[in-house]
């Protein structure tokens, strides 16, 4: 009986003494998280693609809301520098929404909701106006950067149809 009682008490005294320090640790990096995060519409907005792509870790991923992938931070600055040329020059991109949810102690995964105005794109392709981004952050030597990033345009969301659809113009329907 004795050594359940030491156990116990090593379980409660690591609870009550430790506890607390992870969740210290856990603001911290949240807090880091968040400051990243704030540092993207900074660099986006300056129009500046290697502050932008400081963001990311050198072997970092970036798929864009059309499904571009660009890997690694070099291949990921030079597609920017021709972005903020003419179709991003006059964009701003606004951050509404960061949502942190921390899987390890250096892997987490963050949801932000973004707006973007005065983009000029090609025909053809979406004017990116709202959408989500997902990042997998990595902290590498104390601090956290974007490993992989993929952005989504999004529309508000609405109940799905109960009953039969009419098909759009140009698609054919199914049997």
């Amino acid at each position: 009986m004795k050594p359940l009682i030491s156990i116990s008490f090593f379980v409660g005294s690591f609870v009550f003494f430790v506890a607390p320090l992870f969740a210290a640790d856990q603001s911290a990096d949240e807090a880091a998280i968040r400051a990243l995060e704030a540092r993207q519409p900074e660099a986006w907005n300056q129009h500046d693609a290697k502050a932008y792509v400081n963001l990311f870790t050198e072997d970092g991923d970036c798929v864009n809301i059309v499904g571009w992938w660009w890997k690694g931070r070099a291949e990921i600055e030079r597609k920017l520098t021709d972005a903020y040329v003419y179709v991003f020059k006059e964009s701003t991109l606004y951050i509404a929404n960061v949502h942190i949810r921390l899987l390890t102690p250096a892997v987490a995964v963050v949801h932000v909701r973004w707006t973007m105005t005065g983009a000029r794109t090609p025909a053809g392709l979406p004017v990116p106006q709202q959408g989500i981004q997902t990042h997998l952050l990595q902290k590498k030597d104390g601090q956290w950067l974007i490993a992989a990033f993929q952005n989504t345009l999004s529309v508000p969301e609405m109940p799905f149809p109960k009953g039969p659809v009419t098909p759009r113009p140009g698609s054919t329907p199914k049997s």
